[in-house]
């Protein structure tokens, strides 16, 4: 029946989601549209882009694309639909780049974010309640997806679920390769794959390239692969980029470790996960790292159990142990690392345990385990010496060094690391696999040189480490020797320079998402802002230290780090706050055997009572003198003439003039010995005083 003008009144008529019309339907709206021009009505009608009809042809028919939302628009939707707050940060890049726009899969992802109780609230008022583990596709958005795959001819169909394996990029080159189709029927397929929006150009030359139109378009149409089929398709994948590609750039081999994965080729996955391990820990990519060394450690399990896999079984584990470290996390990494020295004892390899033991050294020095830190140390020296390996030698001696520094045996610290450094200088320009740890020897040297108050020498050793550190570019090395040389300004009070050097070093752990320099790095400028006058800043960086350092469980020289708090609080007028920062640093010294800590601990003691209200003389004097017999023992002679400092300030403050002068002469002596230059005005002017009355 036709519809006259004359019979109906202007009308809309909608007509939405054809493409699900049965043929009786389709045949009744082919009639409708025919009769448009002979009545007042709009015809409205959606569809998606693989529905097919003949309307084309007419002059009364209009097509409208509805494209995905641009991305400012985007992030208004999602704004309104989440709301502003800042834990929501990480989520929204995420949200956006898996779902391009679509507005359907930005709402449905949402909504099953809230029922899996990753977000909680309100709408417009959610906030992220745990870490991301990955983004689930909706089941609606599932639903959908897999209704238009299946509604593909089989061809089609079997050519998308190829793409899929490719991943989310698809080389023209490869999926020929793995297609197993003719090239006409490739080409048709794809022509076929864009009309329908399944996939979209994204090169021409040298030759074409593809990508899945949505990330969500991808997961679910890789999903719909049968398992062994995906298998089979990785595994063939994994030899034609083997024959394709000869060269391993840093791409390459991830691409090739991903394939043999999910292709179960067990050995080959263990090779290039390896390698992707090793190329993403170089470009500082700790993260990708521990995941590739982690997964070559799951496809080793999958082979037979030999003398070689256990080799690498405890190679992978030594590996892994440098991007753990990098991240702070010092828990797994002892795990992993114990583990690789039971293999090798279980071996009787004794060059891979003294490596592990030498790790071992420095897991558990970072810790505040300093009595094991020296046992796995010293074992690790011993192997070193036995088997005749220079690089075990200066890694052992390195991570001793440090342990020794950090309990206060400044002298033999010395002793250790200016050995690695004096071989370092005879082996100039010869490259070696030990450079890293005789760089790092030199950085600590210069630290450990500072707090015996030899600050020429040290910051000769820590500028050239720096200059060393810089031209090999990133990793965690460099941040060592800012964080040492830092470290070294600030002893000597060259407050300026220890700024810039730590800024720089704060600025590029945070840049590279390098954790295990944050403690140290933080503590030092921020003691350098309270120093400067800054004590809000600097407050705020060394409670982020410390909390860091508990967080992680590193607790190395964290006594140190509260006992220049209880400065910060006691330089802003909190007396009681500094009087309890001031225990626990001594405390926390005493506890895990810190010596020079424990001096600065006794120091910043005697300092607190001094500036009590009233002041404390007894206790002031009796920290005061047990300060300065630890620092004499220890050979600490920046603190021996902090403490000179405080006693004279003391005596002067009680009347006792000789004492007084005595004291303050030898603080003025001493700091210009040592060219301290920062504290010698305030001790000039108190001798002055003195000398006055």
């Amino acid at each position: 029946m036709l519809l006259r003008e004359s019979q109906v009144q202007p009308l809309l008529l909608v007509c939405e989601d054809v493409y699900w019309m049965d043929s009786e339907t389709q045949a009744l709206l082919d009639s409708l549209v025919e009769s448009l021009p002979t009545v007042r009505v709009l015809l409205l009608v959606t569809y998606r882009p693989e529905y097919q009809h003949g309307w084309g042809r007419q002059t009364f028919y209009t097509h409208v694309r509805l494209d995905p939302l641009p991305p400012a628009s985007a992030e208004a939707f999602l704004a309104g639909l989440l709301g502003d707050d800042p834990s929501l940060a990480p989520l929204l890049p995420l949200l956006l780049a898996r779902t391009a726009g679509n507005p359907f899969f930005l709402e449905e992802s949402v909504r099953t974010l809230v029922e899996t109780a990753a977000l909680v609230g309100t709408p417009g008022a959610y906030r992220l309640a745990a870490p991301l583990q990955g983004l689930p596709v909706p089941a609606t958005v599932q639903a959908v997806l897999a209704a238009r795959i299946d509604h593909l001819a089989p061809e089609a169909k079997g050519l998308l679920q190829t793409a899929a394996v490719l991943g989310t990029d698809v080389p023209f080159a490869l999926l020929r390769a793995i297609a197993d189709l003719p090239e006409a029927a490739m080409h048709r397929g794809l022509a076929h794959l864009q009309a329908a929006e399944f996939l979209y150009e994204t090169r021409l030359f040298p030759e074409p390239a593809y990508t899945f139109t949505h990330a969500l378009t991808h997961e679910v149409a890789y999903g719909s692969l049968l398992l062994e089929r995906r298998r089979v398709l990785h595994a063939r994948l994994v030899e034609i980029l083997e024959a394709l590609t000869p060269e391993r750039g840093a791409e390459q081999v991830a691409r090739l470790a991903h394939h043999a994965l999910r292709g179960e080729v067990w050995d080959k996955a263990v090779t290039y996960c390896q390698q992707a391990g090793e190329k993403a820990l170089a470009g500082s990519a700790y993260h990708a790292a521990v995941g590739y060394f982690e997964q070559a450690l799951q496809a080793l399990a999958h082979l037979p159990e030999d003398s070689d896999t256990r080799v690498l079984a405890i190679d992978l584990r030594l590996a892994v142990g440098r991007p753990l470290h990098a991240l702070a996390e010092h828990g797994r990494r002892l795990t992993l690392l114990g583990e690789a020295e039971a293999l090798a004892r279980t071996l009787d390899d004794r060059a891979r345990l003294g490596r592990a033991l030498a790790s071992v050294a420095g897991g558990l020095r970072i810790t505040g385990d300093y009595d094991g830190a020296r046992a796995a140390g010293q074992q690790a020296l011993s192997l070193a010496a036995e088997l005749g390996e220079s690089a075990l030698q200066v890694q052992a001696s390195h991570n001793l060094g440090q342990a020794y520094h950090d309990i206060g045996d400044y002298r033999r610290a010395a002793e250790l690391l200016r050995r690695n450094v004096e071989a370092a200088d005879q082996a100039s320009g010869t490259p070696s696999t030990d450079s890293r740890f005789r760089s790092e020897s030199r950085a600590w040297l210069a630290l450990t040189l500072s707090d015996l108050g030899v600050f020429a020498e040290g910051r000769r050793h820590g500028e050239e480490a720096l200059r060393l550190t810089t031209l090999e570019g990133r990793g965690v090395t460099p941040l060592i020797a800012h964080s040492c040389l830092g470290g070294l300004c600030l002893n000597q009070g060259d407050l300026g320079h220890a700024i810039r050097v730590l800024e720089q070093g704060l600025a590029l752990c945070r840049a590279s998402g390098t954790r295990s320099q944050l403690r140290p790095i933080a503590a030092s400028l921020g003691s350098a802002y309270a120093l400067q006058g800054r004590l809000a800043e600097g407050r705020a960086l060394l409670e982020e230290a410390i909390s860091e350092a508990i967080r992680t469980g590193g607790l190395a020289s964290l006594a140190g780090r509260v006992a220049w708090l209880s400065e910060v609080c006691r330089l802003a007028g909190r007396g009681e706050e500094a009087w309890q920062h001031a225990r626990q640093a001594l405390d926390l010294a005493r506890q895990h055997k810190e010596r020079g800590n424990e001096a600065l601990a006794l120091h910043q003691l005697g300092t607190v009572h001094v500036h009590a209200d009233p002041p404390d003389v007894a206790q002031a004097e009796a920290h005061y003198q047990q300060a300065l017999a630890l620092a004499e023992e220890l050979g600490m002679r920046p603190l021996q003439a902090h403490c000179h400092r405080g006693l004279g300030t003391l005596y002067a403050a009680t009347g006792q003039r000789e004492q007084a002068r005595a004291a303050l002469s030898t603080a003025i002596e001493m700091y210009h010995a040592m060219e301290m230059q920062f504290w010698l005005p305030q001790t000039e002017a108190a001798l002055a005083q003195v000398e006055e009355r």
